[in-house]
């Protein structure tokens, strides 16, 4: 299946996915979720702030390439949405888990991935991450696909190819293994600030999930 979707689709279809995953309850997402959803300022790079128009139109693109369906249910009058990723393309839980991050968040390492998909699917070690990414590039076509390292860095970054190919960047250029060492604490900290974050996000998502809920009785 020759799929290419722009920006906002993939904001939708990542927001889509997370949501099923990590608030059921609330899912399918009516238009209004939706946006709040994809215009959500944790877990996402970049931040956006999409209107119900644009949201409506990426919908019905999505819906013509069998991504997103819309459903009224029974006790409601509002048409929600729910992706369709599983039928097209049957992904296991880990691999969804990874895709729904690449499509979010835009290029991450394997270790960012796993810190950043708990609430998804816990990744045992890194080589579970790493398996899975296998995984999603042996499909045909391809998912994934690993990104040149760039410099100063010490893990490859995965992009998804829902979007189509990835523009190679230039080759890293050859280090010498002392002018490395700055880095270990550097990446020590980068650890740390993205444990602090992921606290940060999941207090964002249970005050999201309160007010949901409040409305509800309002």
């Amino acid at each position: 299946m020759n799929i290419t979707l722009n920006q906002v689709e993939c904001r939708i279809l990542g927001s889509l996915v997370e949501k099923e995953v990590t608030t059921p309850e609330y899912y399918p997402l009516s238009l209004n979720a939706l946006v709040n959803a994809c215009n959500q300022k944790s877990n996402r790079d970049p931040v956006m702030n999409l209107d119900e128009a644009v949201v409506r139109q990426a919908l019905h693109s999505l819906e013509g390439q069998s991504l997103v369906r819309y459903v009224s249910p029974a006790d409601s009058r509002v048409t929600k949405y729910e992706h369709r990723l599983q039928e097209v393309f049957n992904f296991y839980r880990h691999e969804i888990a990874i895709l729904c991050l690449l499509l979010l968040r835009g290029p991450q390492t394997p270790g960012e991935l796993r810190s950043r998909s708990e609430r998804m699917h816990s990744f045992d070690d890194l080589s579970a991450v790493q398996s899975s990414l296998q995984h999603l590039m042996k499909r045909e076509p391809p998912l994934v696909k690993p990104l040149p390292r760039q410099p100063g860095t010490k893990e490859t970054r995965y992009a998804h190819l829902l979007s189509g190919d990835v523009a190679q960047a230039e080759p890293e250029p050859k280090v010498e293994e002392a002018a490395l060492e700055p880095f270990v604490d550097g990446d020590r900290l980068r650890q740390l600030e993205e444990e602090i974050t992921g606290l940060k996000n999941e207090i964002a998502d249970l005050k999201q999930q309160f007010t949901q809920f409040k409305k509800q009785f309002e």
